[in-house]
């Protein structure tokens, strides 16, 4: 039963009312803080009136508690968030899931983490939502631009780009496009400062994005809100979810980029003049249609030479906290089994024999991690093949060659588009790409099946109703 006590003013006259409900005790037989709330006195209402109100109010009140309603009015977003993120933690959320809420959190608890989560509604995260359209809204996004030559820089200092990169903890392909001249974050800039032991501004100048986030980054913000709302209505803190009725922007699913034949011949006569270890990736890339941390988590037991097939199930990813790590693959369904062609298979027999001679090249200094793909530097030799890596020797290798810009998942989107142009059936091409749900790949490659399906009617008339007498 809800006890309740008056509160009186300095002169002993009754202003309001504490409700409090019991909660039990917990495993050490401690009594646990009660749930309370106040009921102020209405002026307007009479004594008799006021008395029924807070009877009223007082069994309402209970009967949440008992239901498990239990709407705590002090807990903050912030405080709740990070409890959030902490259990998504435990329950097994990938590393780089987790990684991403850490990004994204500071800014959300500007704006919104002081208030109390049952305060929050729709019109105060849409408000958020506004603010960060706006020009200037990167407020964390300071960024620097090399203004001497960084390369130069880190060999002076007996260093490589690699070394740097683990020196500081961040990615290499973020030390590269510095020395690229890209613009890179402040905080990696610093980094790298300090790691060459060198002031910021003697190697970089500091610049402000005044741009607007885009609606996919928007986007970002509100399903981690989201996340933190449906944790809270799922434990009953709050009477709704407010981001289930806020209005986030709609971001359009950007356009794959693919390459042409004429450009993917013109790349492989490139290809092939490479080394056997470059080789060899780039075909499981381009052949089949696999991501980069799929290719580069291949394991020799994962090949089956006898069926020309290889077993997708591990994730090798790369972060600045621990390093390069193994995962599971993105979903349930992105583990399977992918056919390869003779000649795929053929090459993965050249490569597996220049692996072990450079197993035995080694000896002891090898470290048996049966990764396919591996490090050769010293210290490292046999540890697997950071995933930036291939990402940063693709990069370089396009601009060296002048060949079109090459991403490893351009080569993901090529495959795709083959077989769609081929008239292979959207389930078929999920299954190899490794989808979740079919309606997945439909609408990243919607724009390529419709040209094929428009390929397809004037092949079709062109064989059944232009040339009737050949026909018969």
């Amino acid at each position: 039963m809800a006890y309740i006590e008056p509160r009186k003013n300095k002169y002993g006259e009754i202003i309001s009312y504490r409700i409090r409900v019991n909660k039990g005790y917990d495993s050490n037989g401690k009594k646990l803080k009660p749930f309370e709330m106040t009921y102020k006195l209405d002026p307007k209402k009479s004594a008799r009136q006021n008395l029924k109100a807070l009877n009223e109010t007082a069994v309402e009140f209970e009967k949440k508690c008992k239901q498990g309603y239990i709407i705590d009015n002090k807990l903050t977003f912030a405080e709740y968030a990070d409890y959030v993120v902490a259990l998504k933690a435990r329950t097994g959320v990938k590393r780089r899931t987790l990684d991403g809420y850490r990004k994204l959190l500071p800014r959300i608890n500007d704006e919104i983490g002081h208030m109390k989560l049952i305060q929050i509604r729709p019109q105060h995260l849409n408000m958020f939502y506004e603010k960060l359209s706006q020009r200037n809204s990167r407020q964390y996004e300071y960024r620097a631009s090399a203004v001497v030559d960084l390369k130069k820089e880190i060999r002076k200092n007996g260093l490589t780009m690699q070394k740097v990169a683990d020196m500081g903890g961040i990615a290499v392909n973020t030390v590269a496009n510095a020395c690229k001249g890209e613009k890179i974050l402040r905080s990696k800039a610093e980094i790298i400062a300090k790691v060459l032991n060198k002031p910021l501004t003697k190697l970089f100048i500091l610049s402000h994005d005044a741009t607007p986030l885009t609606n996919k980054t928007i986007l970002e913000y509100h399903r981690l809100i989201s996340t933190v709302f449906k944790q809270a209505d799922k434990e009953m803190l709050i009477p709704y979810d407010p981001s289930s009725k806020a209005t986030p922007p709609k971001a359009k699913r950007p356009k794959v980029n693919y390459f042409e034949i004429d450009e993917l011949n013109e790349i492989m006569l490139e290809v092939n003049k490479l080394p056997v270890k470059w080789r060899t990736i780039i075909n499981l890339l381009m052949v089949g249609g696999m991501r980069r941390a799929e290719v580069c988590g291949l394991k020799w037991d994962a090949v089956d030479f006898e069926k020309k097939r290889v077993h997708i199930h591990v994730n090798l990813l790369y972060s600045p906290d621990v390093g390069i790590y193994e995962d599971s693959t993105k979903t349930e369904s992105s583990e399977r089994y992918v056919n390869l062609p003779q000649e795929t298979m053929e090459l993965l027999s050249e490569y597996k024999k220049w692996y072990t001679e450079m197993k035995d090249k080694f000896g002891n200094r090898w470290h048996d991690t049966n990764f396919l793909f591996f490090q050769e530097k010293s210290g490292n030799e046999g540890k697997p093949i950071n995933p930036d890596t291939v990402t940063r020797f693709l990069d370089e290798f396009s601009e060296r060659k002048g060949l079109p810009h090459i991403n490893p998942h351009a080569f993901r989107h090529t495959m795709a588009s083959v077989m769609c142009f081929n008239g292979i059936d959207p389930v078929s091409i999920s299954r190899r790409l490794g989808h979740s749900k079919v309606s997945t790949t439909v609408d990243y490659y919607s724009h390529i099946m419709k040209e094929a399906d428009e390929i397809s009617a004037e092949t079709i008339a062109d064989v059944m109703l232009r040339n009737k007498t050949k026909n018969k």
